[in-house]
């Protein structure tokens, strides 16, 4: 009986132990009272202030106001402790108010009220994941609702630091591997913060999550990668080496037929506006890819695709079908390509069904061969690309209009060969955001269309000559460092490619991780003029996007997760508003590459 007892108190001063060791709960948000401002929060486009009426208790609190494009969302970034539970919660005054966690490592999650006319407490729980060490708080409202007010946030779980060194990770594996880059992923490591990638026995790359892509490599070429695992306390031992030879051709697509640094733009060639109307055979010879614009259905849901040049009442100075045709041969054979453009703001098209996609494959497919033409770019706007409820993984989408249009492009792809040019033009909305949000969301209640581009491109990446996502007429968006980045300076360029060239989990997701792309299939979509689009880009200002990309120099506050000198080059709208304004793009250009 004496030796049971003792091994019971051994055991409990095991357990006492083991309990002091670990950080007790506590509340890890910072100033969730708003008492000192809005310190420790970020706020979209400066919707938030802080206001001594109403208040749930103190003397201040949280008043946000959305606006027609943008939810008014205030966030900030907490450090935790991975897998560990953890309870959110906050009063909240006002209409259609949102509260949530991002990047928890398993579930994020998130809950709302539609109308609080009175004190009304949000709460909700999550458990982060065996790699987490920081998790993004947020509040939000809805576009154009009016202002909505929190206050008594807080965060209460276990804080303070792990105090050992992470183990080393294992399950290292290539994923995909092109001609300049190899794709990598791991298991998660409890208690990392970060991991560093070691090419060739040499530190070469730190990157946060569990997966990454390392660019800049040389074809036909073997390379040994090992990945260590960081924390405050130190640095892990290497994990077991794994060898991976890239391809001995381009990137995606036709990317290989295009010279190093390519320049992209778009030609009215259906349309006049005051920008005045632009011949084929007066395009300079600095623009590499022609787009067409534009190629527009019949009605949404057709796929009945028409293209014909701008009318003579409209465009004075239209040439003729035949020279029209002329001239794009004459382009060709100076190495150029021209692409028909499908969409364009007023273009919507809704393949909801395998008849519209059918359509689509028979109408483009006569618009090509009528004008002898090199591929097809994607300028989906608007409601063209949708998500439904429950369709909540890019990798396996369900949403008709998504499954139809990616079986419609591998057919076009199919039909005409290896050379075929498919480029796409999204906006910011359903590629970068998807970072944060994809779809309706799992439960419901987000705009279906946020993210809805990703699993056309992931679908047909090994087919994309070309993405040149639109970096204007966007509102604030959240990077990888979940900061949000506003269009019109070299930061929203830097901060928007790198999110394409690193890869990111798609909603906070860390199992549903988009894959990089190559950088010789991106571009960087800027408009050629103030008057061309919101969000202009002087040329010194695209200048130091391209240092900072290309030679990780000019960088400003944010880091790049790697130098890709190899990035393909600069989309502009328009050749014709580039024509307005003096070819000061294109000009630029063509100094910034020695053209």
């Amino acid at each position: 009986m004496a030796a049971l007892a003792a091994a019971v108190l051994t055991a409990g001063g095991l357990v006492v132990s083991a309990e002091t060791a670990r950080a007790a709960d506590a509340d890890v948000a910072t100033n969730g009272g708003f008492e000192s401002g809005l310190t420790g929060w970020s706020c979209t486009g400066g919707s938030g202030v802080t206001v001594s009426t109403p208040v749930h208790s103190g003397t201040s609190a949280l008043k946000a106001t959305p606006a027609g494009s943008d939810n008014a969302k205030c966030s900030q970034t907490v450090t935790v402790r991975p897998d560990s539970a953890y309870t959110l919660s906050a009063w909240v005054q006002g209409s259609y108010i949102y509260l949530g966690a991002a990047g928890t490592g398993t579930t994020d999650v998130s809950t709302w009220t539609p109308s609080a006319p009175s004190w009304q407490k949000l709460t909700t729980s999550f458990r982060t994941g065996p790699a987490t060490n920081s998790v993004t708080l947020y509040t939000n409202g809805w576009y154009g609702t009016p202002a909505y007010h929190v206050d008594d946030l807080s965060l209460v779980g276990p804080g303070g630091e792990t105090g050992q060194p992470p183990a080393v990770p294992t399950g290292l594996r290539a994923a995909t591997v092109t001609a300049s880059s190899v794709g990598l992923a791991w298991s998660p490591v409890a208690g990392a913060t970060g991991y560093t990638v070691h090419r060739d026995g040499a530190p070469d790359l730190n990157v946060t999550g569990t997966s990454t892509t390392v660019t800049g490599l040389s074809p036909a070429t073997a390379y040994r990668f090992q990945v260590s695992a960081t924390n405050a306390a130190g640095r892990s031992a290497r994990s077991s080496a794994v060898t991976a030879t890239t391809q001995t051709g381009g990137g995606g697509g036709s990317g290989a037929d295009l010279p190093a640094h390519a320049l992209v733009g778009y030609l009215h060639s259906s349309f006049a506006n005051g920008s005045g109307y632009t011949r084929m055979s007066d395009v300079p010879a600095s623009w590499d890819v022609i787009n067409l614009a534009f190629g527009e259905p019949t009605s949404v849901t057709s796929g009945d695709i028409r293209f014909s040049l701008c009318p003579v009442a409209e465009c004075p100075n239209v040439e003729s079908p035949a020279e029209f045709k002329a001239a794009i041969k004459a382009k060709q054979a100076a190495g150029k390509k021209v692409l028909i453009s499908i969409g364009g703001q007023n273009g919507q098209v809704q393949l909801a069904s395998t008849a519209a996609r059918d359509a689509f494959v028979s109408s483009v497919s006569k618009i090509i061969d009528e004008y002898g033409l090199d591929g097809l770019d994607i300028d989906f706007e608007g409601h063209s690309l949708s998500l439904n409820n429950g369709d909540t993984d890019f990798r396996n989408p369900t949403s008709p209009v998504i499954v139809n249009l990616i079986s419609a492009v591998k057919s076009l792809k199919a039909k005409y060969g290896a050379d075929f040019v498919l480029t796409m033009a999204p906006e910011t909305f359903f590629v970068q955001l998807g970072y944060q949000f994809y779809g309706s969301g799992p439960w419901g209640g987000q705009d279906p269309r946020a993210g809805a581009y990703l699993p056309v491109i992931h679908a047909l990446r090994d087919d994309l000559t070309l993405l040149h996502v639109q970096d204007y007429n966007s509102g604030p968006i959240m990077g990888l460092d979940n900061q949000y980045h506003s269009m019109g300076g070299a930061d929203f360029h830097i901060a928007m490619t790198d999110m394409l060239l690193t890869g990111f989990p798609v909603a906070g997701d860390t199992t549903k991780v988009f894959p990089a792309l190559d950088p010789g299939q991106v571009a960087i979509g800027l408009p050629a003029s103030s008057q061309a689009g919101n969000g202009h880009t002087t040329p010194s200002e695209v200048n130091k996007a391209l240092d900072c990309l290309t030679k990780k120099t000019n960088c400003g506050s944010y880091q790049t997760h790697g130098t890709w000198p190899a990035l393909r080059g600069l989309m502009t709208w328009s050749i014709n508003w580039d024509r307005f304004n003096q070819w000061e793009f294109s000009r630029n250009f063509d100094s910034y590459y020695g053209g």
